[in-house]
């Protein structure tokens, strides 16, 4: 089946600080279409009229994408083109953007984007890691436990990773990661990318706790941290005497997999087991 004849929604880009990095292209786009979609309206607005667009908004965010999302299939449905903008970088990433584009590809409506500036990449490029292979998470849990939950899961990943963090919250998160993934980890923070007052701090997550406890951040802050290195191989054996040390701290047998798995690169689950058949009996 073909696309919707006249109907499109444009994913159009918009700078993550510097004006300058908006797109001839996008600038276009936004100055044609019938309305604009954006998540503030009113940080939209200063950007329109920077650059003399005079085409109308629509707010759409997550309090409200439910209800306006039948409003826009209709009006797409309708033949008019809209764009969807957030308010920084290209819609659809950590945003409510990616459910309209679901509801536009489920019923046949055109989606185009017209790319430009992402924090997470500008970070990345300049960031110093690895960059053959990455993984974003966008912002983590807000809480502890949640937080070690999903760096858990990811501790063994080789490819590099990528958060977004508020900055009330990057301290915390850095010493949970330096727990779950090891205080000697690289890592960079990458603060206010493209405006006047762009810094990337490098160090180990264990330094990078304690500076930013101590000096805390402001801005938008996009955090890089190295993947995990190979594993090393260790013969299942040499593992026992540890299990059973950290058996005497009290630890159960899914945490001494978890530690363990992290720091010798053998399975959890063979982990696991042998704490199992090692667990001193009573325990």
């Amino acid at each position: 089946m073909n696309p919707a004849a006249e109907g499109r929604l444009y994913l159009v880009a918009t700078p993550i600080g510097n004006l300058e990095d908006m797109t001839f292209r996008a600038v276009r786009v936004l100055g044609e279409v019938d309305v604009i979609a954006a998540e503030d309206t009113r940080h939209t607005g200063k950007l329109l009229q920077y650059f003399g667009i005079t085409t109308p908004q629509i707010s759409y965010h997550q309090h409200n994408q439910r209800q306006r999302q039948g409003e826009l299939l209709t009006r797409l449905h309708r033949g008019e083109q809209i764009a969807l903008v957030s308010d920084a970088g290209i819609p659809g990433i950590s945003d409510p953007g990616t459910a309209l584009v679901q509801a536009c590809i489920a019923v046949n409506i055109a989606v185009t984007p017209i790319p430009g500036a992402n924090a997470a990449l500008t970070a990345l490029c300049a960031g110093g890691l690895a960059t053959d292979a990455f993984l974003f998470l966008g912002f983590l849990p807000p809480k502890s436990p949640a937080r070690q939950r999903v760096l858990s899961g990811v501790a063994t990943t080789p490819a590099t990773l990528i958060f977004y963090e508020a900055p009330h919250r990057l301290a915390a998160s850095l010493g949970d990661m330096g727990q779950v993934l090891g205080q000697e980890r690289r890592c960079v923070v990458a603060r206010e990318l493209t405006k006047l007052h762009e810094e990337f701090w490098r160090g180990t997550l264990g330094t990078a706790q304690a500076h930013f406890h101590a000096q805390p951040p402001k801005g938008e802050i996009t955090l890089l941290v190295n993947g995990a290195p190979p594993p090393s191989v260790v013969a299942v054996e040499s593992v026992i005497p540890e299990i059973q040390r950290l058996f005497a701290t009290g630890l159960g047998c899914r945490e001494i997999a978890r530690q363990l798995a992290l720091t010798t690169g053998l399975p959890r689950r063979t982990l696991y087991q042998l704490a199992l058949a090692t667990q001193p009996q009573g325990s």
